[in-house]
């Protein structure tokens, strides 16, 4: 599914999805918490929608970040790699960076697949092949980086917008209570708690949407980081495995 059309339709099922829940909390009880939540007018959806896009984006995340980590322990498949580098047999090696089905794979399968060509070629300069292995290095990574980090940007983007329409919330919840003062005679009471209400509730669900954003951004930011950095020494001793000659 193109990144576009996705969005699109998130955005569109967690409005739906928040319009209803907003639309059921002004039918329970007075009393009930969730009714008092719904005295903070419509603004109040919108909010929750972008709460529940962070949750939907969060659960996207992990399901790929997992799905990039690959199958099996990341260290003993490099140690493999290496035996069987080591052992002569680059196809077998190849063979596992399939099997495995991970970014790492994917890119220590790009310098293996370079280093046969060089091979091919019969290249026997080691500065030229580790040169070649580099490059390969540097355009897997480009291909595989932004898989990695897809959806960030839209996560950070929530985590700003919502701080700024719990505040537009905010203050149509103030005018609303500076209306009801502006009442001549006694103030409206009830006029004016509501809008305090509506202005308190947004201001909640704002902070709540903007540090749920924020705190999702940076667990996924960090831990692209580190396996940017996994992948960079990873590659890097395979391709100073190679280098050594020890292959047949």
């Amino acid at each position: 599914m193109k990144q576009g059309l996705f969005t699109g339709l998130l955005i569109l099922a967690a409005y739906l999805v928040s319009l209803v829940f907003y639309l059921w909390m002004g039918t329970t009880p007075p009393d009930s918490m969730f009714h008092a939540v719904s005295q903070g007018g419509p603004v109040v959806s919108v909010l929750m929608a972008l709460i529940l896009m962070v949750i939907a984006y969060a659960v996207e995340r992990v399901i790929a970040l997992n799905k990039a980590a690959g199958q099996g322990n990341i260290p003993e498949f490099v140690q493999a790699i290496k035996q069987d580098i080591d052992g002569g047999d680059v196809n077998r090696a190849i063979a596992r960076c399939d099997e495995h089905q991970s970014s790492l794979g994917a890119v220590i399968r790009s310098v293996l697949d370079r280093y046969n060509s060089m091979a091919a070629l019969q290249v026997t300069d080691r500065d030229k092949m580790i040169s070649e292995m580099e490059k390969a290095v540097e355009e897997a990574t480009t291909m595989e980086m932004p898989l990695l980090e897809k959806n960030l940007v839209a996560i950070s983007t929530i985590a700003s917008i919502s701080t700024m329409v719990g505040l537009l919330g905010t203050t149509l919840g103030m005018i609303r209570a500076f209306q009801a003062m502006a009442t001549s005679g006694a103030p409206d009471a009830v006029q004016l708690s509501l809008g305090i209400s509506e202005a308190l509730f947004n201001t909640a669900l704002g902070i709540v949407g903007g540090i749920l954003g924020i705190v999702t951004y940076n667990i996924f930011t960090s831990r692209v980081d580190r396996f940017s950095y996994l992948i960079d020494e990873a590659a890097f001793y395979i391709i100073q495995t190679l280098g050594t000659g020890r292959t047949r």
